[in-house]
């Protein structure tokens, strides 16, 4: 049922429109699960994302956002179920999957003791970037900071180093970005640049995943939304069926909350 939202044997599933022409999912997750303790965070979630979907997950803190992006980064290992990124298996192929995307979380993953060229060099020469020195410098203007490429990371604003992180996760041009809460510290200018990367890099094929609290913003980034609640995908639909009222009334309707 591509396109569609489906519910099997008590999991939900959102699945994204095939927009790669051939059938190939770019994210999938099966019936995953995730515990801490005696206290289920994920519910038998199942995911499928094509090869050149922009696909925005939104929900209440708690729901399983930051979760759920960290078992398919790597991150987290699942209490149950399977997952596959860019082709591998997250249990696997954790190595060829790390290799193949890109991560923003809310940690920045950058060494606050070194400058933004040398966070960028590092992480460049980590993963085999042809000229690490022309590539970072290329990233730093792409986020406009070039004026600082030798300030040290630790006196950068809050907004500064999330354009940094951002740099970090494209460097290596990956198949899938998973990108979590991206918007967050970036003024209206700047996440507006964050829209039309991701545009661009739906349109040359990449894929991207992304949570965030905004909904606005998250109809500006994506093909499709869904909504997490709770554990479990309880709401999804294509860009194109919704607007702004619509997003938000189905929201409170599938959360409880306020918009």
């Amino acid at each position: 049922m591509t396109g569609s939202l489906e519910t099997t044997q008590g999991a939900t599933t959102v699945t994204a429109p095939d927009v790669s022409g051939n059938g190939t999912w770019d994210v999938e997750a099966r019936g995953v699960w995730k515990s801490f303790g005696s206290v289920p965070v994920l519910r038998g979630l199942n995911l499928r994302i094509a090869a050149g979907q922009r696909a925005v997950i939104v929900g209440p803190n708690g729901s399983g956002k930051t979760t759920l992006l960290k078992i398919l980064a790597t991150l987290l290992r699942p209490s149950a179920g399977a997952a596959r990124v860019a082709g591998f298996d997250i249990r696997s192929q954790a190595s060829e999957v790390r290799r193949n995307v890109g991560v923003l979380c809310h940690q920045t993953y950058l060494y606050s003791e070194l400058t933004c060229l040398e966070n960028l060099l590092f992480y460049a020469r980590m993963y085999g970037v042809v000229d690490p020195p022309q590539r970072s410098r290329e990233m730093l203007r792409l986020v406009g900071l070039e004026a600082q490429t030798d300030t040290l990371v630790r006196s950068l604003s809050r907004g500064m180093q999330q354009r940094l992180s951002l740099a970090r996760a494209i460097i290596h041009e990956p198949l899938v970005l998973l990108l979590d809460e991206p918007d967050t510290g970036l003024d209206q200018r700047w996440a507006g640049v964050l829209s039309d990367l991701v545009a661009e890099r739906a349109a040359q094929g990449g894929t991207t995943l992304l949570t965030t609290h905004n909904l606005e913003r998250s109809l500006d980034l994506a093909d499709r939304v869904a909504v997490l609640n709770r554990g479990r995908i309880v709401f999804s639909a294509r860009r194109e069926d919704l607007d702004v009222g619509s997003f938000k009334e189905a929201y409170g309707r599938h959360t409880g909350a306020a918009a």
